[in-house]
């Protein structure tokens, strides 16, 4: 059990430092599919692993376009704006079904603007890794997740925290399923 241990605090170790980039950090030249694909998996893959999901793909991107969840790319070219809604579609699509999102991000862009509610993702998502975080160094999460939210903002707040607790969840099942495999244990048994 001390390597599970282990292996959560190395895990946790290496997600202290998670940044989501905010509005204007992303790029403001029009990018390519190839490129915009590209940048969220980069984002993104010091979050989720890239060998057990699939962050994004083109026919991703095409549906959320014919679903309404961003907007359509102008020229076969894609902005801030359509950057910005992928990378929380990806990270959102982990816990919610596409029609909670799309009411999400439609709720939350009226409520604050779409740059605001954007940032307000980020900030929350790295808040809520951080709760993990804390709980894989066996540390007090509940410093890291302290901060009061308006009631406009609970959504983000449980969807964020959801998406961190089920990527802790899945980390502590995977460590568990190696230690087993390793020391000759079944589950049956």
């Amino acid at each position: 059990m001390e390597e599970i241990k282990s292996s959560l605090h190395k895990w946790g170790e290496e997600l202290v430092d998670v940044h989501l980039p905010r509005w204007h950090e992303l790029p403001e030249l029009e990018l390519y599919m190839d490129q915009v694909i590209t940048l969220v998996e980069r984002y993104l893959s010091p979050i989720i692993s890239k060998e057990k999901h699939t962050l994004l793909t083109s026919s991703m991107v095409n549906n959320y376009v014919k679903l309404g969840l961003i907007p359509a790319p102008k020229k076969k070219r894609y902005n801030q704006k359509h950057l910005a809604f992928l990378i929380a579609i990806t990270l959102l699509k982990q816990v919610l079904t596409i029609p909670e999102i799309k009411q999400g991000i439609l709720f939350q862009g009226a409520a604050v603007g779409i740059r605001e509610a954007y940032n307000l993702f980020c900030e929350e998502q790295e808040a809520s890794l951080a709760v993990v975080v804390a709980q894989a160094l066996g540390q007090d999460p509940l410093p890291a997740f302290s901060q009061p939210i308006s009631v406009e903002y609970l959504v983000v707040k449980g969807a964020t925290l959801s998406f961190a607790t089920k990527l802790f969840t899945e980390k502590v099942i995977e460590l568990e399923e190696k230690y087993l495999k390793e020391n000759g244990e079944h589950e049956n048994e």
